[in-house]
């Protein structure tokens, strides 16, 4: 169920109204208030207005809110829609250069009032008002000021008005008693302080007070209006009771507060706590004034479009996070102080609280052509405001990836660290992109990680060596070759589109011979290996080792990224299959090999594939571990080897498994296209997603935005601006649409990723792309052991 509240459309104050009482008889079921003489001329106090008429509700059933502390049940979570004036300014720019930038904004000036309501100088007049007050901290942060400060602070009053006629609703407080925006005076006694404080809610028959905060904290500001209440006799004495209800998760935000209040006021004659605390979790789905969307001020992310080279791209709930996001823990923990500073605790959960390193794709609608694709990732919450860094660079690499998986054919998705053969490292093209950079680099990975987990002082270790077949007494190892490979992923197909519910990775071992020296002098003893011996050796490390260095490809930070390009990897092969039914918008990609739009990105664009392998040949030869065994023993390990991920086996879950394993999950992600949520199914996880083709808020056409001006002192005029401005003038018709290919096209020959679990454990991407006769030495792991006596037998 959605509940809309557009700015401008209500008014919560009547005018002439009548101020309270100085004394309150309390027997004629007036309000308690404060004791002495209102100053003259004094603004009247507005005496507020029945719930139900401030917010136009008709035909609701009179209810109660709960008793207690409670959280509302996962299956009842939901969404209310607000329209920010904002946030069509969510990608009005600055000029880049700062002599340009302060010469324009010394010529916009410092007063906003001079330019009307839709005109964008309005916003770059706050802007250099803001940064004109000394000590501000926006002075080299327009992005962050735009995003961080004034779009959330003109989405208060809207945000907060929009779930207070939610609350409204929901809880049935209507009827002549419920009166809403009540105002009040109250002394505090401990300071002797007068204030005037907003009731949201009040009911003087059964003595409660309503408290609706549409985040997960008490305001700043509010606190000690609130205290002052807490602590007045009158107020005690009276019996009231005070609800706190807040649309999102307050974990231990505000607890201070809440239990200063709460010994305050004390419990009532049944020994209840007289302040509760009630969270009515609801996503706040924030939208752009109506017919803002193409306006050329809108921000449109580059993530999963198909056609980069338009002014069009990706909105949604991920894409108003992650804008926010900043490349490093120290910038982004800056950018989050002076976001809370310009709060006052007003502002909804920002993008601290999500670990972008987490971040990985989690479902791919279908896709439509001219229509974009939905999808949403997910991530891990960061606890407290810990988080928030790194989300472009994260989200840039999974689209990116996605695009590369799409556009290369699957027999180039392999990657190959061999000191036998340095012209099959990898595919060209494929080195060019962040995708085959991560394959490359999580192989070189693999190679530390064996050796780590190798060293005889670990139990894993210790198990490996106890366990292979002995020379002469000693253990030797055989040489070998290991990869990475997708094991079979889990997913779901329904609702027009693919949830990704797992995808996890698997290494595979088993023994090859390789032709380059290792370290040290003498003969590998593996040349006094049986067969038997061998295949022995093998058992053990697939029961040892294997599992060991599996299970950290699966979960340490250091293959995150590989996950994450694999992800994209599963989400690509399923838009093949769709592509290959009907053309989509990526028909023109696919099997291209043309992946000149997705290139390796900074900090990474002077990478090379010869680098790494220059690298891994000098740990070859020269050795990075050497293990003490007994009667001191010396042994290096190397290893080489490589990823393969030409193959993609899933299998789609039973309707039946998904609803029981998943059951709030399609909920979810209609959530996440829209906004930022938890993850109802998972505890600890969010969802955040988009739609690719930048899909209007109020659901209306595409938008094709013409770029922002930035050189100029006069932009032209869009709709309002926030921070106080309200919604007038819409902004300019869209340009028109570049022309599209028709549904007539051939479709292509059919995509040769399998998305069949084969069984086969083969390294196809490694068969096809290198030579047969080089396939011993080409995907091999090598275990090379020099002995050194340093001791008596």
């Amino acid at each position: 169920m959605k509940y809309q509240i557009r700015t401008g459309h209500l008014r919560v104050w009547t005018r002439g109204a009548v101020a309270f009482a100085c004394t309150a008889v309390l027997a004629t079921g007036a309000l308690p208030a404060l004791n002495g003489t209102a100053a003259a001329k004094e603004k009247p106090l507005s005496p507020g207005k029945r719930c139900d008429e401030l917010y136009g509700l008709r035909n609701v059933r009179p209810g109660r809110l709960p008793t207690g502390d409670t959280s509302r049940p996962k299956s009842q979570w939901d969404e209310f829609d607000y329209t920010n004036p904002g946030k069509q300014y969510d990608g009005l720019e600055l000029p880049a250069d700062p002599a340009e930038r302060a010469a324009f904004l010394k010529k916009v000036g410092t007063d906003p009032d001079a330019y009307g309501k839709g005109d964008p100088r309005r916003v770059y007049a706050y802007y250099a008002k803001e940064i004109a007050r000394p000590g501000s901290k926006w002075t080299t942060d327009w992005e962050g000021w735009r995003d961080g400060k004034y779009i959330p602070q003109s989405g208060h009053d809207p945000r907060g008005k929009a779930f207070e006629a939610k609350v409204v609703k929901d809880f049935g407080l209507v009827g002549p008693d419920w009166i809403c925006q009540k105002e009040i005076k109250v002394r505090d006694p401990k300071t002797g302080t007068v204030h005037r404080r907003i009731l949201d809610a009040i009911n003087k028959k059964t003595r409660e007070i309503v408290e609706i905060k549409s985040n997960n904290k008490p305001e700043d500001s509010q606190k000690p209006k609130d205290l002052a209440l807490s602590r007045n006799e009158s107020w005690k004495r009276s019996g009231y009771k005070i609800r706190f209800v807040f649309a999102e998760e307050r974990g231990r935000n505000g607890q201070k507060f809440f239990n200063e209040m709460r010994q305050n006021l004390g419990k009532d004659a049944l020994g209840r706590e007289r302040v509760t605390i009630h969270e009515h979790r609801s996503n706040a789905v924030e939208k752009a004034p109506a017919k803002a969307n193409n306006s050329p001020y809108r921000y449109n992310a580059p993530y999963m479009n198909a056609d980069p080279s338009k002014n069009s791209g990706s909105r949604g709930g991920a894409v108003d996070q992650i804008k926010q996001s900043k490349p490093t823990p120290k910038d982004m923990a800056d950018f989050l102080k002076r976001r809370e500073q310009a709060s006052g605790g007003r502002f909804p959960k920002g993008p601290g609280g999500i670990d972008f390193t987490s971040l990985d794709l989690k479902y791919v609608g279908k896709p439509v052509r001219g229509e974009g694709l939905d999808y949403a990732f997910s991530a891990k919450k960061a606890p407290g405001e810990s988080g928030g860094w790194g989300g472009k660079e994260k989200a840039q690499m999974i689209s990116d990836a996605f695009f590369t998986w799409l556009a290369l054919t699957p027999d180039k998705f392999w990657v190959n660290l061999n000191p036998d053969t340095p012209g099959t490292i990898m595919d060209d093209k494929f080195a060019s992109t962040d995708a085959g950079r991560v394959l490359l680099e999580a192989d070189l990975q693999l190679k530390h990680d064996f050796y780590k987990a190798m060293d005889p002082k670990t139990d894993v270790g210790k198990a490996a060596w106890d366990g292979l077949a002995k020379v002469n007494g000693w253990p030797c190892l055989h040489s070998g070759r290991n990869w990475i490979e997708p094991k079979t992923a889990k997913v779901r197909e329904q609702d027009g589109g693919i949830y990704i519910l797992d995808a996890p990775l698997k290494l595979q071992s088993e023994y090859a011979d390789v032709n380059t020296p290792g370290p040290g002098g003498g003969e590998p003893c593996q040349d006094q290996l049986s067969r038997e011996e061998i295949e022995h050796n093998e058992r053990v490390l697939r029961r040892t080792v294997v599992p060991e260095v599996e299970k950290w490809i699966n979960t340490k930070p250091e293959y995150a990224d590989l996950r994450r390009v694999y992800t994209a990897r599963v989400a690509a092969e399923w838009i093949r299959q769709q592509d290959a039914r009907q053309p989509t918008d990526y028909r023109k990609i696919i099997n291209s090999n043309d992946v000149k739009r997705w290139p390796l990105r900074a900090p990474h664009q002077g990478w090379k594939k010869t680098d790494v392998f220059n690298r891994y040949v000098k740990i070859f030869k020269e050795g990075e571990f050497k293990y003490e065994l007994t009667k001191g023993e010396e042994v290096w390990v190397i290893t080489v080897g490589g990823v393969d991920f030409s193959k993609q086996p899933k299998r789609n879950i039973t309707r039946l498994q998904f609803r029981a394993e998943n059951p709030y999950t399609p909920r979810t992600k209609d959530t996440a296209v829209k906004a930022a949520t938890d993850d109802a199914d998972h505890d600890g996880m969010l969802m955040l997603g988009g739609n690719s083709a930048g899909k209007s808020d109020d659901g209306g056409d595409t938008p094709t935005p013409t770029p922002t001006p930035t050189h100029t002192a006069t932009p032209t005029p869009t709709s309002t601006g926030g921070g106080g401005p309200t919604p007038t003038d819409n902004p300019s018709a869209p340009a028109p649409s570049p022309s599209r290919a028709g549904d007539g096209d051939k479709p292509p020959a059919a995509p040769d990723g399998d998305l069949a679990d084969t069984g086969s454990s083969a390294p196809v991407g490694l068969i096809t792309g290198i030579a047969t006769a080089a396939l011993a030495a080409g995907a091999a792991m090598v275990w090379w052991m020099r002995r050194r006596r340093t001791g008596s037998s």
